[in-house]
């Protein structure tokens, strides 16, 4: 996670995000001048934000949405005060709606990004300047340092090449808080067939099945917002073990990039949030998914069941059997 510190300061009315980057400053200069680079971190894990409006120039705007995963929103607006490429920028920062104009109710801030070159690559520093003490007090407890700082763990998969990133590290478990886990995986198969991997039964029989000895009995697909969703798997031969299933609810469906559903096991009451995100480069597709627990007791009984293991085998499987041919 490259943020390094995050500094509240009461007395100058200031809040300053610390990062240390493993890329050059052009490079961290393009991720944040370039808004579809921008996109892939801004928000933090199930708040991705869209960048409606872009013009890069002193006075220009930014107008950006964060997107929750309950179909929740939350958008801002910049204003560009200053533009010192590759060194820097400054802009004001305001919540906003969808439209771009500032809520009134809201604080508003002035915020500076300044890049410096390291030895490891860049340092970078972002100091919001807030008008009062309470206009810092009231940002700080909506989970500006928390949001902050879970943005920022998504920023090394945007300045690396992706193949560099992530390809032959198999399905990698990040625990970003008790309650939030985020699983990749790299594949090597375009963003469509993947999409299509995950939503259409014919093709999830053959490949969504954990370990080597189990079969899919039952695949029912929501393919709309509110409609549920039941997955059900059975031992075959010799194979140890009892039959089960999912089932849940569809809340958002973003083809063929999101897609976020509850999920309980058949006839538990336990629910988690499970958000999926796919992001194609050059052929390959990263699969992302955040999956919120409803405490840490239950995170750690659910991935102590060897989840990521038969997550691994199912994905490999993915690739030898459907994204190969």
């Amino acid at each position: 996670m490259p943020v390094t510190d995050v500094i509240t300061d009461a007395e100058n009315l200031t809040m300053t995000v610390v990062a240390d980057l493993a890329a050059p400053v052009e490079r961290v200069w393009d991720a944040y001048s370039d808004p579809r680079q921008l996109e892939r971190f801004w928000g933090p894990p199930g708040w991705p934000a869209t960048f409606t409006h872009w013009d890069h120039t002193v006075g220009g705007k930014a107008n950006y949405t964060m997107n929750g995963p309950r179909g929740e929103k939350a958008s801002g607006t910049w204003e560009f005060l200053n533009i010192d490429g590759p060194n820097g920028f400054e802009v004001l920062d305001a919540f906003a709606d969808e439209d771009g104009t500032p809520n009134p109710d809201l604080p508003s801030m002035r915020m500076t990004f300044t890049f410096t070159p390291t030895a490891e690559g860049t340092r970078m520093v972002n100091t919001s300047y807030f008008a009062s003490a309470e206009a810092l007090e009231q940002v700080v407890a909506m989970g500006a340092v928390e949001g902050t700082t879970l943005a920022m763990s998504q920023l090394d998969a945007v300045l690396q090449d992706l193949r560099d990133y992530a390809q032959g590290k198999g399905t990698r478990v990040e625990l970003l808080d008790d309650t939030h886990v985020r699983i990749t995986r790299l594949v090597e198969g375009p963003r469509e067939l993947v999409w299509r991997a995950h939503n259409e039964p014919e093709l999830m029989k053959q490949w969504l099945l954990g370990p080597d000895g189990w079969v899919m009995t039952e695949c029912v697909v929501a393919t709309e917002v509110g409609q549920t969703y039941r997955n059900s798997w059975a031992p075959t031969g010799d194979t140890e073990g009892e039959p089960f299933g999912f089932e849940g609810e569809a809340l958002l469906i973003d083809a063929p990039k999101r897609s976020v559903q509850t999920e309980r096991m058949i006839g538990m009451p336990v629910e988690t949030l499970n958000d999926l995100n796919l992001y194609e480069e050059d052929g390959a597709t990263l699969i992302t998914l955040y999956i919120e627990y409803p405490d840490k007791e239950t995170r750690d009984m659910i991935l102590a069941t060897g989840m990521a293991d038969g997550m691994e085998t199912s994905y490999a499987r993915l690739e030898r059997e459907l994204l190969a041919v």
